[in-house]
């Protein structure tokens, strides 16, 4: 058996869940910030198809947009030579390690978990055992590699720390103290909280009905702008400080949104349009979002009409982590006593 060590070298894990027509808000809360992590950490950016089977899913769109959020990765500025970019299902370790901790999570810590009686609805009786067990193949995600910190946003924070649990009570029922390790959340900033366009109190979204509420990544220069052309907004001039933005969520959303892709603080961004009309802020923002977005699209076009090269990556990745989470696998076994590993 390896050593096990209380002291883990710092490794980030993260997943992006294959769904088609990857928008701003998906850039701005993960994409990006997966960037900047790759200059301190090494890291695993991971498309979750597993986790996308919670829900059906058509075979060839789960394909389809396994490639594009891949593509996406890549297009944004994530390095798949110096990182891990991959794709769950070709680590079957994922699902032999979240079996062992469907053995070691408890009931009860899953019925507390809010998020499945959200996406289970009122009828919980039909929705998939996967998605009920589905944060403890998230801990088998984060503690396969032994990784030391997770990008959460507010929706995962809960099941991060069922992950922290999992792995003590792991590390306590087979006696290896420091075998997992806790996995702390990794907060970068303010987070970035992108609503809808067209309803500032809704979160953007790629179900919405209306193709003018979301800016996607593979829009064009010219839909990006008319996008923000139709924003929704208010009578008002924009406010004079970041307090007069309560009870004003289309001012709140925009400036939001243009302070995040200027990279500068949401005060800051308040200042620069105080007492101006919207449309100076949406000429401003169409701007800054065709030159930080559109040419992301522009790569992700290109390696799209090349799924070839997609997928050699995918398996080049796949290749290094199952390196990475064999020997972890390996203890796993012994130390609950599997025979043959």
């Amino acid at each position: 058996m390896s050593e096990q060590k209380s002291e883990h070298k710092p490794r980030v894990l993260s997943g992006v869940q294959p769904t088609g027509n990857l928008h701003l808000g998906n850039y701005l809360g993960a994409i990006r910030n997966f960037v900047a992590l790759q200059e301190s950490h090494e890291c695993l950016y991971c498309v979750v198809d597993l986790h996308a089977i919670t829900v059906f899913q058509d075979p060839a769109e789960l394909a389809a947009n396994t490639r594009e959020v891949a593509a996406a990765f890549i297009a944004a500025g994530v390095d798949p030579k110096n990182h891990i970019v991959f794709n769950q299902a070709q680590v079957p370790h994922h699902a032999e390690l979240a079996w062992v901790l469907n053995c070691v999570a408890r009931m009860g810590w899953l019925n507390r978990m809010t998020q499945f009686k959200e996406k289970a609805g009122k009828d919980r009786e039909k929705a998939s055992v996967g998605l009920y067990v589905y944060p403890n193949l998230m801990a088998a995600d984060i503690l396969l590699y032994q990784a030391t910190h997770v990008p959460v946003g507010e929706d995962q924070k809960q099941h991060l720390e069922l992950a922290r649990d999992i792995a003590q009570k792991f590390n306590n029922d087979f006696n290896a103290e420091g075998f997992f390790p806790q996995p702390e959340p990794l907060i970068q900033g303010p987070a970035t909280r992108v609503m809808s366009l067209r309803d500032g109190t809704k979160k953007m979204s790629k179900s919405d009905p209306s193709d003018l509420s979301r800016i996607t990544m593979l829009d064009s220069a010219d839909e990006i702008a008319k996008k923000i052309r139709k924003a929704k907004t208010d009578p008002d001039v924009l406010p004079a400080h970041e307090g007069a933005l309560e009870g004003r969520p289309e001012a709140a959303n925009l400036l939001g949104i243009y302070a995040a892709l200027a990279e500068q603080s949401v005060s800051a961004a308040v200042g620069q349009f105080a007492g101006q009309q919207f449309s100076a802020l949406k000429e401003a923002l169409a701007e800054l979002a065709i030159a930080k977005i559109a040419p992301i699209g522009d790569e992700m076009r290109r390696l799209n009409a090349d799924p070839g090269a997609v997928d050699a990556i995918l398996a080049d990745g796949a290749e290094r982590a199952r390196a990475l989470a064999e020997p972890v696998m390996a203890d796993v076994r012994k130390l609950v006593g599997f025979l043959g590993g």
